[in-house]
């Protein structure tokens, strides 16, 4: 399983829990779902910036050899 798999299913299983809490709680079935929907945008863009592969350097901006 792929570390963006993990990452979403961790966060997932937060706002199951969250959402779980605020239903106890009495919140209001339409904020319930407003607030889920938000966090799992955030838990995409998250999870997205986390895994991502670095972008390689572009060439030739490694090291210089020293002039002179």
């Amino acid at each position: 399983m792929s570390s963006f798999a993990t990452y979403l299913i961790g966060f997932l299983i937060l706002i199951v829990g969250l959402a779980f809490g605020a239903y106890l709680l009495n919140v209001p079935q339409t904020w319930i779902i407003v607030g889920i929907i938000i966090l799992i945008g955030i838990g995409v863009l998250m999870a997205t910036s986390r895994t991502r592969p670095r972008d390689p350097p572009p060439p030739g901006s490694g090291p210089q050899p020293p002039a002179g």
